[in-house]
């Protein structure tokens, strides 16, 4: 969530900032002001209460030596008055605090200065494209085809086992699977990221710290008995590590990877946008989480950029890269980068990746900070990104590379997959 200093500061630049993400900030950012010009009077007259409590305290001990003891029951009688004072500054202060805390939480990060004005997704600019773009012919399949051709991937016994959006893969589709895992984990090994297994399941306040909960959309599955949720992303459970801690700041960057299930209602989800593996309820991916010092992130951000590209570019697929506009921005996010591949039998791009830095807006509600050089505690910067989701990868691999002969397994992949094509 957004700093009070970086409200208080410049308000009016908060609320124009936002207004890229079409969010209209007015009314809860200056509720904010004056609720912290509230906060700051009343724990000024707390404290000035309490250091009168401690001069009436040695008050009293002075007049029961020199035997004042009436005089010191009066004295007595004030503390106690102060003290009832006091319980009602705090459970004030409590109210206002909390007041100010819910306010930050329904409002989204400021976008960084380079995020471009734009409601939808064609606002985003697309800022550089590599590789190919294949030509098949005419009757070339879409992925589902394809699946179902060379017994792949089952649709349908995914929605007998559980419902629809949960497919079943089978054979080298499994295969294909577990070698993608497999490949980006050690392309992210190789680039400095630490591997971490983490739970599929969080808690409310793992949800909370990355910015999932409040969950406006409804996109989270719920498990209500424990109140645990299941993950979006193995971003939650990763970047949550550093919930409460203060890092050194010689330990920064701090650099991980996961393998994850991911878990998503997408509700609202229809047309030819969900069929197949366009739009699933669970997939796997491949998470990279950086927590870094302010002045680092967004070199590392650029790095980041490149590790993905390297991945697309090794699985000899087209790709592009989009420069999301404010109003197709994620509510966390202070500028992200979306990585999407040609799929040539749909003949559409498909998004693949996102890149994001989130500046201080996680850290801030994660706690996650570290000691500098002046021996204060700063806040870090988080950044995340896919690297990579599979379903889509995995429908235009099928797709992009299917010959009369087969499907051609691109040669950085034929080590983990022990096959060279799907025939």
């Amino acid at each position: 969530m957004l700093t009070l200093q970086l409200i208080n500061n410049d308000p009016q630049q908060v609320i124009k900032r936002l207004a890229v993400k079409h969010f209209d900030a007015q009314e809860p950012i200056m509720r904010i002001v004056e609720l912290d010009k509230q906060r700051r009077a009343a724990q000024k007259n707390r404290d000035d209460n309490a250091a009168q409590l401690n001069k009436m305290a040695a008050q009293i001990g002075a007049l029961m030596k020199q035997g004042n003891r009436d005089e010191a029951e009066q004295v007595k009688a004030q503390v106690a008055q102060l003290k009832t004072t006091n319980k009602e500054i705090d459970d004030n202060l409590k109210a206002i605090e909390n007041d100010i805390t819910n306010i930050l939480l329904s409002i989204p990060n400021v976008p960084y200065e380079g995020v471009p004005e734009g409601k939808t997704a064609e606002d985003n600019i697309v800022e550089k494209t590599g590789g190919e773009i294949p030509e098949l012919p005419a009757d070339a399949l879409p992925h589902w085809d394809l699946a179902k051709k060379y017994n792949l991937i089952d649709f349908d016994l995914g929605v007998k086992i559980t419902g629809a959006g949960f497919p079943v893969y089978i054979g080298k589709g499994a295969k294909l699977q577990r070698a993608l895992v497999q490949f980006f984990l050690d392309e992210a090994s190789k680039a400095g990221y630490t591997e971490i297994e983490p739970p599929l399941v969080v808690n409310e306040d793992s949800g909370l710290g990355t910015g999932q909960l409040p969950d406006k959309e409804g996109q989270m599955y719920h498990c209500q008995v424990d109140n645990f949720y299941l993950i979006p992303t193995a971003e939650v459970p990763v970047t949550n590590i550093y919930r409460d801690v203060i890092i050194p700041q010689e330990e920064l960057p701090k650099k991980n990877c996961a393998f994850s299930a991911c878990f998503r209602r997408e509700a609202g989800s229809y047309g030819k946008d969900v069929r197949g593996l366009n739009r699933l309820h669970q997939f796997d991916k491949v998470e990279i989480v950086r927590i870094e010092k302010p002045e680092n992130s967004y070199e590392a951000l650029e790095e980041m950029k490149d590790h993905v590209q390297s991945l697309l570019e090794k699985l000899e697929l087209p790709w592009h890269i989009l420069r999301l506009c404010g109003g197709d921005m994620s509510f966390t996010s202070a500028i992200t980068f979306d990585f999407e591949v040609w799929s040539a039998a749909q003949q559409r791009w498909l998004e693949v990746s996102s890149v994001s830095n989130f500046e201080t807006y996680q850290a801030n509600r994660l706690k996650c900070r570290y000691r500098g050089d002046d021996k204060k505690t700063h806040l870090c910067h988080t950044l995340n990104g896919s690297a990579l989701a599979l379903p889509r990868i995995v429908a235009a691999l099928l797709e992009n590379n299917q010959t009369p002969e087969g499907i051609r397994i691109p040669k950085a992949l034929q080590p983990y997959t022990g096959f060279d094509i799907i025939d």
